[in-house]
């Protein structure tokens, strides 16, 4: 099989079951106008997440990588009235992209930005009793995954879901001799994963227009 016939399959599902959108397709056009990387999760995958979150009975949603606020879109919108989603952004650019995007889809009322390091604003919301959060969505630098395990069980419950994109690499999460840190920080996050009596998660592999990768979901047990 062939990255076209992975588009193509993800073409006709996101067709039938996903949908134009104006909103979410302009938040794309606007991210590739504005020369932000086109990793933002796919269409079928950002209504996987926006599925969970209501699945979960979400009212607060805590994301750590907003990029151009495609996957803020789906979460804010999986919420109900009085619902929040609070995002991390560490690059000012990319959230002044994803400020306007997520104003377009009438959603700024539901969704704080927050600029800067992850690994700085974490601190800053657990200060402030922030949390807990029914859904953690860590889709943000890999090397820092770890760190970012640590804080998401700080703010979350019992209960609570935890997901993280992007850690089959390309299948190159199974090589222990990588030199990638993104590579050795997915490995590490998962070791910590197993090894955290709290939770209990699984890995999926997948494979569409966004090429070969996978996500993981924890639930967080105690």
């Amino acid at each position: 099989m062939t990255l076209a016939r992975w588009t193509e399959v993800d073409d006709y599902f996101n067709g039938l079951l996903v949908g134009p959108d104006e909103a979410l397709d302009a938040a794309v056009e606007n991210s590739d106008a504005a020369g932000l990387p086109a990793i933002q999760v796919a269409a079928n995958q950002g209504k996987l997440l926006n599925l969970l979150a209501r699945l979960q009975g979400a009212r607060t949603v805590l994301e750590i990588g907003t990029l151009g606020g495609y996957s803020t879109i789906w979460l804010a919108r999986a919420l109900p009235e009085g619902g929040r989603v609070v995002t991390l952004e560490a690059d000012p650019a990319y959230a002044e992209v994803a400020r306007a995007n997520i104003e377009r889809a009438g959603l700024a009322d539901v969704v704080e930005i927050r600029v800067g390091r992850a690994l700085d604003t974490l601190p800053e919301l657990a200060a402030e009793g922030h949390g807990p959060f029914d859904v953690v969505f860590i889709d943000a630098d890999k090397p820092s995954n770890p760190d970012y395990l640590a804080w998401s069980l700080k703010l979350t419950r019992p209960g609570s879901l935890i997901i993280a994109d992007n850690v089959v690499r390309d299948g190159e999460v199974v090589d222990a001799t990588s030199e990638d840190p993104k590579v050795q920080g997915v490995r590490r996050f998962t070791e910590l994963v197993a090894a955290e009596p709290t939770l209990n998660a699984t890995a999926l592999q997948t494979v569409g227009g966004k090429g070969y990768d996978g996500l993981m979901m924890a639930l967080v047990t105690g």
